[in-house]
């Protein structure tokens, strides 16, 4: 009702989606077509604002319809199979918005039931499975009813504007890439930060914590493209052959290392903006002594030639002080400065991309401040792509949904790419279980615990939280 719908009500405005085609939702929920159809107005009016048109939505409305399946009940899926009787022809794209434990009994129901057509897709949301072996699984059944070329792991990260312009950056200009890798490169840092807690999600969110819902995969994918080599061309399998380079090149952390190398804490009470807010363990649905991570912060190092010796920071969290998303690297400084004085520290130049809540990229330089004095200041050269581009940039999940529908493979997940970082979390999870101690607690409004600090400060660094 947030993203989904209002990103095929917007496909559909622009033209996108056919008059004949239908949009289905399938819930366990006793409604009728028009109750249903009355609650997706309710919720676009609300998410879209001004976009919402009333003359575009009655064409809207007429494709949407709505049929009651318990997705663990077989006989319920019948009545879906006589709601698609007769479009066989038609693609059908499948969207699992489910808990990864309905996964596979949802799919073998599908394909017993005989509702997938050489043409259907199978859209999966994150995360895939709770570890490795239960993401194997998954994909075992769901690779059973379907070829890997009709299964869409979706990482919605992937279909942001800004994720598509780090792609253009790096192998649509030659500026980059001779600074691309270790030696000109310091060090690079990755945070997802929500300032929103786990609002209704609290007995999901408590049996998956931050590791499995932001690390495993979108901080991962966002990993990849930043330190995968250049795909020979940009079709599906170039792309994703090298992001899994990077998954198999990432250094193992042993049980050992997890304590030096990660941190995980869990917010309390505090105060966001004007508004206090409660402790995660009281939140509805939580375990009130749960263990369960709501920050997460981890070095990364990958072993390759390209990045050898070049840490990449990791982190991620809920309640934190403002909501951004955004990379940060940081090159290194010139080898000998010819500049002296209190103002000529020399900062290192940094190249800052923002993918949310503004999509940005900007680059830091050092340039003379005007006076007789040879005084250096950083000053930022910034692509404001809102305003470079006039035309409005895609949603996420209008992006991702428009390429499912048409075949394309390129910002979904393969399997092996999900299994690789799955091998690579899996360490980590059974680290921390072994570990006695809670996750340490921080105030929500704040930029997690103090163990996040000391992790990056271990490698003489600071978190950017200024850039924020």
């Amino acid at each position: 009702m947030r993203k989904l719908l209002p990103a095929l009500y917007r496909r559909y405005a622009d033209g996108l989606i056919p008059a004949d085609a239908r949009i289905l939702g399938i819930a366990r929920s006793q409604l009728t077509k028009d109750a249903f159809a009355d609650k997706v107005e309710q919720k676009c009016r609300q998410h879209l604002g001004e976009a919402f048109k009333d003359t575009v939505w009655a064409g809207f409305r007429a494709l949407l319809g709505y049929v009651k399946v318990d997705a663990t009940h077989p006989a319920d899926y019948q009545d879906l199979s006589q709601a698609l009787a007769g479009r066989a022809d038609i693609v059908r794209l499948f969207f699992l918005s489910t808990g990864p434990d309905l996964f596979a009994a949802i799919c073998r129901e599908l394909s017993a039931a005989g509702i997938v057509t050489p043409t259907s897709r199978i859209m999966l949301e994150k995360p895939l499975g709770e570890d490795g072996e239960s993401a194997s699984r998954i994909n075992e059944t769901v690779g059973a009813m379907a070829r890997e070329s009709q299964i869409y792991r979706i990482d919605h990260y992937l279909g942001k504007e800004t994720v598509q312009n780090l792609i253009a950056l790096r192998f649509g200009n030659s500026l980059f890439e001779p600074l691309w890798r270790r030696g000109q490169i310091r060090h690079v840092q990755i945070t997802v930060a929500e300032q929103l807690g786990v609002e209704s999600r609290g007995s999901f969110y408590d049996r998956t914590g931050a590791l499995r819902d932001m690390v495993q995969n979108h901080l991962l994918q966002l990993l990849c493209i930043l330190a995968m080599e250049p795909p020979a061309n940009n079709s599906a399998d170039a792309v994703r052959d090298e992001k899994l380079k990077v998954l198999r090149a990432l250094r193992p952390i042993s049980e050992a290392d997890a304590l030096l190398k990660t941190a995980r804490g869990q917010y309390r009470e505090g105060v966001i903006g004007t508004d206090r807010t409660s402790a995660y363990r009281s939140e509805p649905g939580v375990d009130p002594q749960s263990r369960t991570e709501t920050f997460v912060a981890i070095k990364a190092e990958i072993d390759t030639w390209r990045w050898a010796g070049v840490p990449f920071y990791l982190r991620t969290g809920k309640r934190l002080q403002r909501s951004v998303g955004e990379i940060v690297i940081t090159f290194d400084p010139v080898p000998h400065s010819i500049f002296s004085g209190p103002f000529n520290s020399d900062p290192p130049n940094r190249l800052m991309i923002q993918l949310q809540p503004d999509e940005s990229i900007t680059l830091r330089i050092l340039a003379k401040a005007p006076g007789e004095a040879m005084r250096l200041r950083p000053v930022d050269l910034s692509l404001d792509l809102g305003e470079s581009f006039k035309s409005r940039p895609l949603e996420a999940y209008e992006r991702l949904l428009g390429d499912a529908i048409q075949g394309k493979l390129t910002l979904f997940m393969r399997r092996d790419e999900v299994e690789a970082a799955w091998k690579w979390i899996d360490p980590i999870r059974a680290a921390w279980d072994a570990d006695d101690e809670d996750p340490k607690p921080y105030a929500a409004g704040s930029w997690g615990p103090n163990t996040a600090g000391a992790l990056i400060a271990r490698d003489g660094f600071t978190w950017y939280d200024e850039t924020f």
